[in-house]
């Protein structure tokens, strides 16, 4: 399995948000989503950052209120993991791992082109533990 097909079955929609906007609006966006990140981009999608859940409270146990006054760009991680289409679910899994984050940016020309969670991973993990037991239990029964 890849990130394509993951991409083609949940879509390429990606919450988005400047880096010149306050973070409190930020908090909002992903409230009101229900989203644990927003990836940050300039006016044509390229990604310029990410801001998690985590950055959030970093700043805000380190600043307190005040925080929500600060840019985004002042708050986000800049240096950004990224993978593309091609990536394997198992490749997503270990660049998750390895970095301690639940969702990696989808890069297509130098573009935002999706975004995965660890959600959407553990999903397809699922999906092709139960699929390979059906499949496993068929072979079985037609011995």
């Amino acid at each position: 399995m890849t990130v394509k097909s993951i991409l083609d079955t949940k879509g390429h929609d990606v919450v988005t948000f400047g880096p010149n906007e306050k973070l409190a609006d930020a908090i909002k966006l992903l409230v009101e989503h229900r989203i644990g990140a927003l990836v940050v981009t300039n006016g044509d999608r390229k990604i310029v950052g990410i801001l998690s859940e985590r950055d959030v409270v970093r700043v805000l146990a380190k600043d307190g209120a005040a925080a929500l006054e600060q840019p985004v760009r002042a708050v986000m991680t800049p240096k950004v993991n990224i993978c593309n289409e091609s990536h394997t679910v198992n490749e997503i899994m270990e660049i998750m791992t390895r970095g301690r984050f639940r969702h990696l940016p989808v890069e297509k020309d130098g573009r935002l082109d999706g975004i995965i969670s660890i959600g959407d991973v553990v999903k397809r993990r699922i999906e092709d533990v139960e699929r390979e037991a059906e499949e496993i239990k068929a072979y079985i029964a037609t011995a």
